[in-house]
């Protein structure tokens, strides 16, 4: 195995883990018991977990202790006896198109559409942070390559510039657990769409703002609400299903569907909608139809055959053959299941994918 590698002190996070010696909440509330650190005051209440080990539906295994955001935090990690709590909306499926202009659009099977907008924490503060940034460029900061040590006006400084980042980070938390506890306790089946958000961050103009809105942190909290508190199901469309360019009266597909263009327009049944909200439907019908076995947005029983070009978005291309054996070369037979062939190009309807 070799000599064990130490955690860096600049790169890692400082937190250490208590799975044995005496790990309680006191009985007034406001204080914690750890071993090697004795009894400590928190911050916040801890009457909600003490009143749940009194009772004995909690019972604690262990205790971490970190470094986050610069404050310290413990967790205890608890095996906890919880009932499942039954959805508002059962039979009602969902679907939820996710964006910068607007954070979430979220449309059901009956045909309501409901739309939440972009907090924008991040905008909000840049003013903030700018001022905060200069005051830190002006003081003498450390330097790895002359060990030169930062000042303590700089600590100072940057103390300041990172308090709004947390503020930052605190805030846009806070609405994305709002966000998903509403929606995971409403509606019985949930479709997302299978976003390459590394992907999309590459785009130098929207980067900052795709950052802040968080989606992947959407994703995550809304597969462990619905499959632990509510035991509802949660869809997740494939990453190549047209939810945009596609048709939620009709279903017709559109080859192309710039960015810029927010209005969809149908050139087969002349249908006019937001981007955003035909986006939601088609996601809608995509669970209704996991559920049900049928749309609602554009039924394919009930709809005429429209044809549905395939955009150049995805790319294929044929694999390379390989080599034929050569003279004196162990090897080189290729047997009849081994043969490669090309990539054929992708439906757009495929099976779908239950996270």
């Amino acid at each position: 195995m070799g000599w064990p590698r130490l955690k860096s002190k600049r790169k890692a996070r400082l937190a250490c883990r208590f799975t044995t010696g005496v790990i309680r909440v006191e009985v007034d509330g406001r204080h914690v018991t750890l071993p090697r650190l004795g009894t400590i005051r928190v911050h916040e209440p801890t009457v909600k977990l003490l009143a749940r080990v009194q009772a004995g539906t909690v019972r604690i295994l262990s205790a971490t202790v970190r470094h986050e955001r610069g404050r310290w935090f413990v967790s205890f990690q608890a095996e906890v006896k919880r009932d499942i709590e039954r959805v508002r909306r059962p039979d009602t499926a969902a679907g939820i198109d996710l964006g910068v202009k607007t954070l979430a659009v979220m449309a059901d099977s009956t045909g309501e559409i409901r739309t939440v907008a972009n907090p924008g924490h991040y905008d909000r503060a840049r003013k903030q942070l700018r001022r905060a940034s200069r005051v830190v460029s002006r003081r003498q900061g450390p330097d790895r390559r002359t060990g030169q040590k930062p000042s303590k006006r700089w600590e100072k400084a940057n103390t300041q510039r990172n308090k709004v980042h947390h503020q930052v980070a605190n805030l846009r938390e806070d609405a994305l657990h709002k966000l998903t506890t509403a929606v995971a306790a409403e509606y019985g089946t949930i479709e997302v769409e299978d976003l390459n958000v590394a992907g999309m961050l590459r785009n130098r103009r929207l980067a900052r703002r795709i950052a802040d809105a968080g989606f992947g942190e959407i994703r995550r909290q809304l597969d462990y609400k619905t499959r632990q508190r509510h035991a509802t199901r949660i869809v997740v469309a494939d990453r190549w299903y047209p939810s945009s360019k596609a048709c939620s009266g009709c279903g017709a597909v559109k080859a192309k569907l710039p960015l810029h263009v927010r209005t969809y327009e149908c050139d087969a049944c002349n249908l006019v909608i937001d981007r955003d909200d035909n986006a939601a439907l088609n996601l809608a019908a995509l669970a209704a139809a996991a559920v049900t076995g049928t749309g609602v947005a554009g039924d394919q029983d009930s709809a005429p055959a429209v044809s549905k070009p395939r955009g150049a978005d995805q790319k294929t291309r044929a694999t390379r053959p390989r080599r034929k054996a050569e003279a004196g070369r162990a090897g080189g037979a290729t047997l009849p299941h081994q043969r490669q062939t090309e990539t054929r190009d992708r439906t757009q309807a495929e099976a779908l994918t239950l996270w």
